[in-house]
C-alpha cells in the first residue's frame, strides 16, 4: 500500500481527496508534518480558491522547501487546481497582495479566454502521449472549477503535457519527471478520476 500525504495549509476540498485516494489503496495522511510528507511515496497538494492566498499558505508551512527536497531526493509530487497553478511563475489573479509562484515551471497563469468564466462542469481531457495519469482515459470528461489556467507549456520538451478546451485551449495537465499536476480536481470526477489517482499511486 502506497503512503501519500495530502499537504494541509489551509486550503479547503481535502476531505473529499483523502476520501478518494483511500477509495483507490492509498493509506493517506492529512498533515502538514515535515517529516511525514518528505518521507511519504507521494505528496498531494491540494488547492481551492485565490491562487496568492494558497501561496501564503504554502509558504507558511515552508512547501517550496519541502516540494524542492522531495523532488531531489526522488520523490513524486501531484497538484491539483490551485495546487498545480502554483507550480507556475505566477498567476494574472487579482490581489491585493501577489505572490509569485513556486516556478517549478515556465509560464504564467491567465484568466481563461472564453465567453462564461468561471469553467464549472465537465469537460474532455486530450492526454499528451506517453501520459501516466491519463493512461487510459484520453478523451474522458474531469470535472472543472476555475477561472484561470495556463494557455501554452513552457517548460521542458520532454514534459507529457494534456490539454482541455473553454473558449480556447488550455493546458489541463502536466507530467514532468517527478512533478505532475492536474487544473480538474480527480477527487470530483467519479470512476475517471479514480482511475487518475489510482494510475498515480501505482507509479509511486
Amino acid at each position: 500500500m502506497k503512503r501519500v500525504v495530502v499537504l494541509d495549509y489551509g486550503s479547503g476540498n481535502v476531505r473529499s481527496v483523502v476520501r478518494m485516494l483511500e477509495r483507490v489503496g492509498a493509506d493517506v495522511e492529512l498533515t502538514a508534518d515535515r517529516e511525514a510528507a518528505l518521507s511519504a511515496d507521494g505528496l498531494y497538494v491540494p488547492g481551492v480558491g485565490n491562487f496568492h492566498a494558497c501561496m501564503a499558505g504554502l509558504d507558511a508551512v515552508g512547501a517550496a522547501g519541502l516540494i524542492e527536497q522531495r523532488l531531489t531526493n526522488g520523490r513524486p509530487v501531484l497538484g491539483v487546481c490551485v495546487g498545480y497553478q502554483v507550480m507556475f511563475d505566477g498567476s494574472a489573479e487579482p490581489s491585493p497582495a501577489p505572490l509569485p509562484g513556486l516556478r517549478r515551471w515556465a509560464c504564467e497563469v491567465g484568466r481563461l479566454e472564453a465567453d462564461v468564466v468561471p469553467h464549472m462542469g465537465w469537460s474532455q481531457v486530450a492526454a499528451g502521449a506517453g501520459s501516466v495519469l491519463l493512461d487510459g482515459l484520453d478523451g474522458e470528461r474531469f470535472y472543472f472549477v476555475h477561472s484561470f489556467a495556463p494557455s501554452r507549456w513552457g517548460g521542458a520538451d520532454t514534459a507529457v503535457v494534456s490539454t482541455a478546451t473553454h473558449g480556447g485551449s488550455f493546458v489541463a495537465a502536466v507530467e514532468d519527471g517527478l512533478l505532475a499536476g492536474t487544473q480538474f480536481h480527480p477527487e470530483k470526477s467519479g470512476d475517471a478520476g479514480a482511475q487518475l489517482l489510482r494510475n498515480w499511486c501505482d507509479s509511486l
